[in-house]
């Protein structure tokens, strides 16, 4: 009679249980939509990244990611690229460009410390800890408001480090190098709003 007892009690604790695990698998993955839907806008501009304390083609290779990154998120929408000179008369009232709302972004070199060896072919190679931060914002071209705005910073040790006049030169022309991996992560991060992101529910 005990092990009766003691069978149907297990059974009766293998049920219950099977129902909480039943519950907790009937939750369920949603899709939301980006916190900043583009679409509306239809043309969106956009400026080429400015860049502080460095020189090379960091700030456009950023550029460049980050109109990827966009595009790829958000179906429907244009982007029209610009130059920094292009700013005052995209603001001018006599502005035909067709571009109600544009990105402008800010990419600022920091913390740069250089550190060097020789190869074993006695070859020079130049690495720096760096800390890069980028900021984007958008503008809404009527009125010069800003409608949206993020930034990200990121500390990394890369290769390849070279000085102009004192001022360090970053090249980046591949993803997946050491820079474009520094800026892809960077763009991810300021991108976070205009993609759809999955939630557990």
């Amino acid at each position: 009679m005990r092990l009766t007892r003691v069978t149907i009690c297990f059974f009766i604790l293998l049920a219950l249980f099977g129902c909480g695990g039943s519950h907790r698998q009937a939750r369920q993955r949603v899709l939301l939509p980006p916190t900043l839907d583009l679409v509306p806008h239809k043309n969106i501009g956009l400026f080429t990244f400015s860049v502080e304390n460095a020189k090379g083609n960091l700030h456009e290779f950023a550029t460049q990611r980050f109109e990827e990154y966009v595009l790829a998120a958000q179906s429907g929408i244009e982007m029209r690229e610009f130059t920094r000179a292009d700013s005052s008369q995209l603001f001018s009232r006599n502005d035909t460009s067709g571009v109600p709302v544009a990105f402008f972004g800010h990419l600022k070199i920091s913390n740069v410390k250089p550190s060097g060896h020789l190869t074993t072919s006695l070859s020079p190679v130049m690495q720096a800890t760096v800390t890069v931060e980028l900021s984007v914002w958008l503008v809404n071209t009527r009125t010069g408001g800003v409608m949206w705005r993020r930034s990200s910073q990121s500390t990394e040790k890369v290769g390849g480090l070279a000085f102009i006049g004192g001022t360090p030169s970053f090249s980046a022309t591949d993803p997946n190098d050491a820079y474009g991996r520094l800026v892809n992560q960077l763009v991810y991060n300021v991108t976070y709003d205009v993609r759809s992101t999955w939630v557990d529910q």
